[in-house]
Protein backbone atom coordinates (compact mmCIF):
# COMPACT_ATOMS: atom_id res chain seq x y z
CA UNK A 1 0.00 0.00 0.00
CA UNK A 2 1.05 3.61 -0.46
CA UNK A 3 1.99 5.44 2.72
CA UNK A 4 3.62 8.75 3.61
CA UNK A 5 7.05 9.12 5.19
CA UNK A 6 8.97 12.18 6.34
CA UNK A 7 12.56 12.94 5.37
CA UNK A 8 14.89 14.59 7.86
CA UNK A 9 14.51 17.98 6.14
CA UNK A 10 10.73 17.92 6.60
CA UNK A 11 9.85 16.79 3.07
CA UNK A 12 6.90 14.38 2.98
CA UNK A 13 6.88 11.77 0.24
CA UNK A 14 4.91 8.75 -0.90
CA UNK A 15 6.42 5.34 -0.23
CA UNK A 16 4.96 2.07 -1.49
CA UNK A 17 5.16 -0.59 1.23
CA UNK A 18 4.87 -4.28 0.36
CA UNK A 19 4.71 -6.62 3.35
CA UNK A 20 6.66 -9.86 3.34
CA UNK A 21 4.75 -13.07 2.80
CA UNK A 22 5.26 -15.02 6.00
CA UNK A 23 7.84 -13.90 8.49
CA UNK A 24 9.99 -11.03 7.23
CA UNK A 25 13.70 -11.83 7.15
CA UNK A 26 14.99 -8.38 6.15
CA UNK A 27 14.04 -5.09 4.53
CA UNK A 28 14.57 -4.11 0.90
CA UNK A 29 14.38 -0.59 -0.52
CA UNK A 30 13.73 -0.63 -4.27
CA UNK A 31 14.86 2.50 -6.11
CA UNK A 32 12.98 3.57 -9.22
CA UNK A 33 13.89 4.10 -12.83
CA UNK A 34 13.10 7.51 -14.33
CA UNK A 35 9.41 6.56 -14.55
CA UNK A 36 8.44 6.80 -10.88
CA UNK A 37 6.68 4.17 -8.77
CA UNK A 38 5.17 2.18 -11.63
CA UNK A 39 2.93 -0.88 -11.63
CA UNK A 40 5.89 -2.87 -12.94
CA UNK A 41 8.02 -1.81 -9.98
CA UNK A 42 5.23 -2.81 -7.60
CA UNK A 43 5.30 -6.25 -9.24
CA UNK A 44 9.02 -6.45 -8.47
CA UNK A 45 8.24 -5.54 -4.87
CA UNK A 46 5.66 -8.33 -4.68
CA UNK A 47 8.15 -10.83 -6.09
CA UNK A 48 10.72 -9.99 -3.43
CA UNK A 49 8.08 -9.86 -0.68
CA UNK A 50 7.28 -13.43 -1.65
CA UNK A 51 10.91 -14.23 -0.82
CA UNK A 52 10.41 -13.02 2.75
CA UNK A 53 11.29 -9.33 2.89
CA UNK A 54 9.42 -6.15 3.67
CA UNK A 55 9.81 -3.82 0.69
CA UNK A 56 9.70 -0.03 0.42
CA UNK A 57 9.70 2.02 -2.80
CA UNK A 58 10.18 5.74 -2.10
CA UNK A 59 8.65 8.13 -4.65
CA UNK A 60 11.79 10.04 -5.56
CA UNK A 61 10.06 12.48 -7.92
CA UNK A 62 7.71 13.80 -5.22
CA UNK A 63 9.97 16.82 -4.74
CA UNK A 64 9.52 17.70 -8.42
CA UNK A 65 6.04 16.37 -9.25
CA UNK A 66 4.12 14.58 -6.48
CA UNK A 67 2.31 11.35 -7.33
CA UNK A 68 3.78 11.01 -10.82
CA UNK A 69 4.00 7.69 -12.67
CA UNK A 70 5.31 8.13 -16.21
CA UNK A 71 4.43 5.82 -19.13
CA UNK A 72 7.42 3.95 -20.49
CA UNK A 73 7.01 5.60 -23.90
CA UNK A 74 7.63 9.05 -22.36
CA UNK A 75 11.28 8.81 -21.23
CA UNK A 76 12.00 12.48 -21.93
CA UNK A 77 9.50 13.50 -19.25
CA UNK A 78 11.19 11.20 -16.76
CA UNK A 79 14.62 12.39 -17.79
CA UNK A 80 13.60 16.01 -17.18
CA UNK A 81 12.44 15.20 -13.64
CA UNK A 82 15.60 13.20 -12.97
CA UNK A 83 17.80 16.07 -14.08
CA UNK A 84 15.87 18.44 -11.80
CA UNK A 85 16.43 16.19 -8.79
CA UNK A 86 19.24 17.08 -6.38
CA UNK A 87 21.42 14.13 -5.39
CA UNK A 88 21.61 15.09 -1.71
CA UNK A 89 17.82 15.33 -1.45
CA UNK A 90 17.29 12.12 -3.38
CA UNK A 91 19.65 10.21 -1.11
CA UNK A 92 17.89 11.70 1.91
CA UNK A 93 14.60 10.28 0.61
CA UNK A 94 16.17 6.85 0.06
CA UNK A 95 17.59 6.99 3.58
CA UNK A 96 14.08 7.75 4.85
CA UNK A 97 12.82 4.49 3.32
CA UNK A 98 15.81 2.62 4.77
CA UNK A 99 15.03 4.01 8.21
CA UNK A 100 11.35 3.07 7.91
CA UNK A 101 12.36 -0.56 7.41
CA UNK A 102 15.02 -0.43 10.12
CA UNK A 103 12.30 0.73 12.52
CA UNK A 104 10.79 -2.73 12.05
CA UNK A 105 14.00 -4.27 13.35
CA UNK A 106 15.35 -5.23 9.92
CA UNK A 107 18.71 -5.26 8.30
CA UNK A 108 18.16 -3.42 5.02
CA UNK A 109 19.44 -3.75 1.45
CA UNK A 110 18.95 -1.33 -1.46
CA UNK A 111 18.15 -2.50 -5.00
CA UNK A 112 17.86 -0.08 -7.91
CA UNK A 113 17.18 -0.03 -11.63
CA UNK A 114 18.57 2.41 -14.23
CA UNK A 115 18.74 5.81 -12.45
CA UNK A 116 18.00 3.86 -9.29
CA UNK A 117 20.87 1.50 -10.07
CA UNK A 118 23.31 4.37 -9.87
CA UNK A 119 21.62 5.55 -6.69
CA UNK A 120 21.99 2.03 -5.24
CA UNK A 121 25.73 2.34 -5.82
CA UNK A 122 25.64 5.69 -4.02
CA UNK A 123 23.70 4.08 -1.18
CA UNK A 124 26.46 1.49 -0.82
CA UNK A 125 28.91 4.38 -0.43
CA UNK A 126 26.96 6.62 1.92
CA UNK A 127 24.18 4.82 3.80
CA UNK A 128 24.25 2.41 6.72
CA UNK A 129 22.91 -0.65 4.87
CA UNK A 130 23.77 -4.34 4.66
CA UNK A 131 24.39 -4.40 0.89
CA UNK A 132 23.16 -3.00 -2.43
CA UNK A 133 22.31 -4.26 -5.91
CA UNK A 134 22.41 -2.17 -9.10
CA UNK A 135 20.61 -3.23 -12.28
CA UNK A 136 22.11 -1.40 -15.29
CA UNK A 137 22.91 1.67 -13.23
CA UNK A 138 23.32 5.01 -14.98
CA UNK A 139 25.12 8.31 -14.28
CA UNK A 140 27.87 6.26 -12.66
CA UNK A 141 30.78 8.60 -13.37
CA UNK A 142 29.51 11.12 -10.81
CA UNK A 143 29.77 8.52 -8.04
CA UNK A 144 33.47 7.76 -8.43
CA UNK A 145 34.51 9.95 -5.51
CA UNK A 146 34.47 7.65 -2.45
CA UNK A 147 34.82 3.97 -1.50
CA UNK A 148 32.08 1.47 -0.78
CA UNK A 149 30.81 1.07 2.78
CA UNK A 150 28.66 -1.95 1.92
CA UNK A 151 28.96 -4.87 -0.52
CA UNK A 152 27.68 -4.08 -4.02
CA UNK A 153 26.44 -6.35 -6.82
CA UNK A 154 26.01 -4.84 -10.30
CA UNK A 155 24.28 -6.23 -13.42
CA UNK A 156 24.97 -4.80 -16.88
CA UNK A 157 23.92 -5.59 -20.44
CA UNK A 158 26.72 -5.94 -22.97
CA UNK A 159 24.76 -3.78 -25.43
CA UNK A 160 23.67 -1.07 -23.00
CA UNK A 161 24.16 2.30 -24.69
CA UNK A 162 23.32 4.08 -21.41
CA UNK A 163 26.35 2.56 -19.67
CA UNK A 164 28.97 1.56 -22.26
CA UNK A 165 31.63 -1.07 -21.47
CA UNK A 166 34.38 1.52 -21.07
CA UNK A 167 32.41 3.24 -18.30
CA UNK A 168 31.81 -0.06 -16.52
CA UNK A 169 35.56 -0.73 -16.73
CA UNK A 170 36.20 2.68 -15.17
CA UNK A 171 33.83 1.88 -12.31
CA UNK A 172 35.41 -1.55 -11.81
CA UNK A 173 38.86 0.03 -11.64
CA UNK A 174 37.68 2.52 -9.02
CA UNK A 175 35.62 0.01 -7.03
CA UNK A 176 37.40 -3.33 -7.55
CA UNK A 177 35.47 -5.03 -4.74
CA UNK A 178 32.17 -4.56 -6.63
CA UNK A 179 30.78 -7.88 -7.91
CA UNK A 180 29.85 -7.47 -11.60
CA UNK A 181 27.92 -9.67 -14.03
CA UNK A 182 27.30 -9.07 -17.73
CA UNK A 183 24.38 -10.29 -19.83
CA UNK A 184 23.75 -10.53 -23.56
CA UNK A 185 21.21 -7.74 -23.47
CA UNK A 186 20.72 -4.02 -23.69
CA UNK A 187 19.44 -1.48 -21.20
CA UNK A 188 16.39 -2.29 -19.02
CA UNK A 189 16.68 -6.01 -19.76
CA UNK A 190 14.90 -6.91 -16.50
CA UNK A 191 11.79 -4.78 -17.08
CA UNK A 192 9.13 -7.16 -18.41
CA UNK A 193 6.85 -4.24 -19.35
CA UNK A 194 9.29 -2.92 -21.95
CA UNK A 195 10.40 -4.17 -25.37
CA UNK A 196 13.99 -4.37 -24.07
CA UNK A 197 13.09 -7.27 -21.75
CA UNK A 198 15.33 -10.34 -22.01
CA UNK A 199 13.73 -13.10 -19.90
CA UNK A 200 16.81 -15.32 -19.60
CA UNK A 201 19.02 -12.43 -18.49
CA UNK A 202 16.42 -11.09 -16.08
CA UNK A 203 15.87 -14.49 -14.46
CA UNK A 204 19.57 -15.10 -13.97
CA UNK A 205 20.18 -11.59 -12.62
CA UNK A 206 17.40 -11.96 -10.06
CA UNK A 207 18.68 -15.41 -9.06
CA UNK A 208 22.12 -13.94 -8.46
CA UNK A 209 20.54 -11.05 -6.57
CA UNK A 210 18.67 -13.37 -4.22
CA UNK A 211 21.86 -15.35 -3.58
CA UNK A 212 23.76 -12.12 -2.88
CA UNK A 213 21.07 -10.98 -0.43
CA UNK A 214 21.19 -14.33 1.36
CA UNK A 215 24.98 -14.09 1.58
CA UNK A 216 25.01 -10.63 3.13
CA UNK A 217 21.78 -10.61 5.13
CA UNK A 218 20.76 -14.24 5.64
Amino acid sequence: MMTRVHATDGHELDCWMEAAQGQARFGLVIVQEIFGVTDQLRDVARAYAAQGCDVAIPALFDRQEPGVSIPFDQPERGRTLMQAAKLEETMRDIATAVDALKARGHKVAVLGFCWGGGLALRAAQTLDIACAVAFYGTRLAQYLDRPLRAPLLAHFGTRDDHTPPELVEQVQAYLPEMEVHFYEAGHAFANEARATYVPEAATLAHERTRAFLRQHIG
